[in-house]
């Protein structure tokens, strides 16, 4: 069995447990906030593996990833899709409302919800989030209500930490990590 060498601090794990469902941004955590446009208009945006597979993980061990995005893209479409999240809400104007209308179907309450932002328009979803996470370049009115700002920056690890973190206070990352170290495709 692989031991795990990912630990955090007890206090935040505390504050981290009986999560369900995770928000996370796009533009900014999971890319470095960078939009590239092409001369025709099409839009190019760089994602993270580590963040991709941390996503996975997260459903793997029962907790919902949803994506709410205040843009709209073939691209950010196409990864969520990829990465098989259900939820998602694109071109979000307000992102309180948008989780509001998914908190319905998903028959879940802010106590059971962690958010990751980067900036201003996630406030409302962090605030009101039991558990929020910013990246480390988020914008410091983020970090300030952040319960944990990631090592790494937005499109570069950020979202993976807070699955690990999220994973590992849910007592799931463990058995994740062990199943992965037996087959690629985790133990199947």
């Amino acid at each position: 069995m692989v031991a795990p060498a990912l630990s955090f601090p007890p206090e935040l794990l505390l504050k981290a447990q009986g999560i369900r469902i995770a928000i996370f941004d796009v533009d900014g955590v999971l890319t470095d906030g960078r939009i590239y446009i092409g001369a025709n208009g099409e839009e190019f945006k760089a994602f993270s593996t580590l963040d991709g597979h941390g996503l996975k993980l997260l459903a793997q061990g029962g907790i919902t990833p949803v994506v709410i995005t205040g843009r709209d893209s073939p691209a950010v479409r196409r990864r969520v899709a990829d990465l098989g999240i259900q939820h998602a809400v694109y071109g979000a104007s307000d992102k309180l409302a948008a989780a509001l209308g998914l908190f319905a179907s998903l028959n879940c309450a802010w106590r059971e919800v962690a958010a990751m932002g980067d900036d201003w328009p996630d406030l409302p979803l962090m605030t009101r989030a039991a558990f929020a996470c910013a990246p480390a370049n988020a914008h410091v009115e983020v970090k300030a209500v952040a319960h944990h700002v990631s090592a790494s920056f937005g499109g570069h690890g950020a979202a993976r930490e807070c699955c690990d973190l999220l994973l590992t206070a849910a007592g799931r990352y463990a058995d994740l990590l062990h199943a992965h170290a037996l087959t690629l495709d985790g133990g199947r």
